[in-house]
């Protein structure tokens, strides 16, 4: 495991300061905590950046229509 030194400013430094509190925990897991979610955050954010371009590729629009016609009726109930 590392350690990693960083400078905070007074708001930052507060935020930490209230999620500490908030969640009875240590600033290095209040840290761990807001890193992993603001990783998680990114990787969303660019799986909905790849699903909008497949989204709105007319190619991939064009190919799922063929496979649904070709399928046929998708209600089999």
């Amino acid at each position: 495991m590392s350690v990693i030194t960083f400078r905070a400013d007074p708001e930052v430094d507060a935020a930490i300061d209230y999620l500490v509190e908030a969640s009875s925990t240590s600033k290095s897991q209040v840290m761990r905590d807001a890193v992993l979610a603001a990783e998680r955050a990114e990787r969303r954010r660019q799986l909905r950046a790849e699903c909008d371009m497949a989204r709105n590729d007319p190619r991939d629009r064009a190919e799922v229509q063929a496979v649904l016609a070709y399928m046929g009726a998708t209600d089999a109930w």
